[in-house]
């Protein structure tokens, strides 16, 4: 990755960090008790996740495929430092609300950016540039606020501005937001999250907002359809 990319993904991140838990599966499991002519019964109640069946995955073309494969590798490997400035953000925040004092936030501030550049540095260097993009995607996806507005936040507009200035000369926004209705790759990088879900092999984590992943799938459906009709 270049260094200039590089060094703008590891500011959007130093002042995230890193926070990852373990989360308990969202699975319950509970004991009621009905009374039945005078007779107490206790009724064992299981609540589960709701389970999606996914339909096999078809592609127009070989091309396509390895297009889906070359994009469903790269964007596991982000996901997770996305799920660290999720995790990180919420908890930056609550520490900075807890301090008095401008010296004190900035204090902590710099330490957070310090050990995430020592800890992360080696791994972030290792991104190309598509990846680095998706990771952009994927921090809003999972923040709710675009790397961009990130940077602005914690520091500056004119900083943000020419941190967004200096990644789009190669190729990157810092603007960008995940859209899954509207881009195609973001839903089809939503539809990669969710069968890796399935199938253990990325942890969930809930986006910042919300995404029926059953309506984005009818809604492609829909396109291709009307596109088909077009050609």
């Amino acid at each position: 990755m270049n260094k200039n990319l590089f060094v703008i993904l590891v500011f959007s991140i130093s002042f995230i960090g890193f926070s990852q838990q373990k989360k308990k599966v969202n699975t319950t499991y509970n004991q009621k008790m009905m009374i039945v002519q005078q007779d107490s019964i206790v009724v064992n109640e299981i609540e589960l996740d709701e389970v999606i069946v996914f339909q096999p995955l078809k592609f127009d073309s070989k091309d396509d495929l390895r297009s889906y494969l070359i994009l469903k590798r790269k964007t596991r490997k982000v996901y997770p430092y996305a799920v660290m400035a999720a995790n990180h953000l919420e908890k930056l925040n609550e520490r900075l609300g807890q301090l008095d004092s401008k010296r004190k936030k900035k204090k902590y501030t710099k330490r957070v950016q310090k050990y995430i550049e020592g800890e992360f540095t080696d791994r972030l260097k290792k991104l190309t540039k598509t990846e680095g993009q998706i990771l952009v995607k994927l921090m809003h996806r999972q923040t709710g606020v675009s790397t961009f507005d990130l940077v602005k936040e914690l520091k500056s507009g004119w900083r943000a501005f020419w941190y967004n200035t200096t990644a789009s000369l190669f190729n990157i926004s810092l603007k960008e937001e995940f859209k899954p209705h509207e881009v195609k790759e973001d839903y089809l990088i939503e539809d990669i999250l969710q069968r890796s879900f399935k199938d253990g092999y990325l942890e969930k984590q809930k986006p910042a907002f919300e995404i029926d992943y059953l309506d984005l799938v009818e809604h492609w459906i829909t396109v291709k359809k009307e596109q088909n009709k077009t050609n």
